[in-house]
């Protein structure tokens, strides 16, 4: 995979400006990716599904009842990726709202639906994409065969064509190099129906086939089942790590990536985990950042090298809860005791709120007496680290 497609030079972006036309009864008052399923919004799970990749942004395409995103999600960090939520002026449809990626110089990036979770490998759909065309599109398996004509897609030779009966669907999972532009202008038009034909034609976009899960809750079909298949798709164990001296050795304060070592066995470790299906958390205090030692900006490169240097042994962390609060803290907002700093457990309750995790087998490990209290409040299995991170976390799962 060439050096510009890391994930952590491109943008994902969520399409969201949709009416939900499908389904505009059971709408109400929500835009679709606001919908509650578990007790969570549709775009958390969206997010959840997609952050872990590591991405430069992510840019959340809003338009129809857009404040509610606003309120919400912009200017956040998700995974310490920040949030950005664009408005649409006027409703440009799934295509024509590409072009607003332009005011944030936006290059490589990539595409999902807001309404739609297709959970693939997005490494493994940009290491497809060949060196002379635009972009490459998830498809998935069409059922009943009964799509919109122009959903339904099939692959030649890498290429992708339209099939009238095909039993491959486009999945709503694109990546586009910065070539697309050429295609979009800021008029009103369908990414499915006005430019993917185009590329078609001009042989310039790619399919490939997954098996991994797919959900549309824009379709009546899918929407009625929503709640258990999410459930059953997104419901599982949990680790939760403390960072220094935990995964790294602690030299005091690390913030710079020369500095970060791990310890023994953790590579190993965290595969083993990503194995058997759990879901990696990292909560830490960072008072370093309050102290004014390190900056947030510091904090955040420094994970970003530790993700890439993750990703390269298939590891991803699934989210990054971090507290600049200290009581002797030099800046002003962050000098108090704060329930986000352990022993208080707010960053526990934070990711428990935002996942589907399943506490009977989940667990923490952390190397001092306030992760052991923050662990104790939040009723989760507290371990201190041992000599091997891989030995320990086998013999931890194995013994449940």
């Amino acid at each position: 995979m060439p050096e510009s497609y890391l994930l952590h030079n491109i943008d994902l972006v969520i399409l969201a400006g949709g009416k939900g036309t499908r389904i505009k009864e059971l709408l109400g008052k929500y835009p679709k990716p606001m919908l509650k399923f578990n007790n969570k919004h549709f775009i958390q799970y969206v997010l959840n599904c997609n952050s872990k990749y590591n991405f430069k942004r992510i840019i959340i395409l809003c338009g129809f009842r857009n404040k509610i995103f606003f309120e919400k999600l912009d200017k956040r960090l998700k995974n310490l990726t920040k949030i950005i939520c664009l408005k649409e002026n006027k409703l440009l449809g799934t295509g024509g709202a590409l072009s607003n990626l332009k005011k944030l110089n936006v290059k490589d990036f990539v595409l999902v639906n807001g309404d739609t979770i297709f959970n693939i490998n997005l490494n493994s759909l940009i290491k497809n994409l060949s060196k002379n065309k635009v972009g490459i599109v998830a498809l998935t398996k069409n059922k009943d065969q009964q799509s919109k004509k122009l959903l339904n897609l099939s692959i030649k030779n890498k290429l992708l064509y339209f099939k009238k009966k095909s039993s491959m669907m486009n999945g709503g999972v694109y990546f586009f190099k910065k070539d697309i532009f050429k295609y979009v202008n800021n008029k009103n038009c369908s990414l499915e129906n006005e430019i993917l034909p185009k590329l078609i034609n001009s042989k310039k976009i790619q399919g490939k086939f997954y098996k991994d899960f797919f959900i549309d809750i824009g379709s009546k079909y899918f929407f009625k089942t929503a709640n258990s298949k999410l459930k059953k798709e997104f419901y599982k164990s949990a680790v939760f790590l403390d960072r220094d001296g935990v995964i790294n050795y602690d030299y005091g304060y690390v913030h710079k990536f020369r500095n970060f070592k791990l310890r023994n066995g953790v590579m190993k470790g965290l595969q083993y985990l990503i194995k058997k299906n759990y879901y990696i958390f990292i909560i830490t205090n960072q008072a370093g950042i309050g102290k004014k030692i390190y900056k947030e900006d510091d904090f955040i490169k420094l994970h970003k090298n530790i993700n890439e240097k993750f990703k390269k042994n298939n590891i991803f962390i699934d989210d990054v809860q971090f507290s600049p609060f200290h009581i002797k803290a030099k800046i002003k907002k962050y000098k108090k005791n704060s329930s986000l700093r352990k022993p208080g457990n707010k960053m526990i309750e934070n990711i428990k709120l935002n996942w589907d995790i399943s506490l009977r087998k989940s667990f923490m490990l952390g190397d001092k007496k306030s992760d052991y209290l923050a662990a104790k409040k939040s009723k989760l299995k507290f371990y201190y680290p041992k000599l091997n991170f891989y030995e320990q976390i086998k013999s931890i799962i194995n013994n449940y």
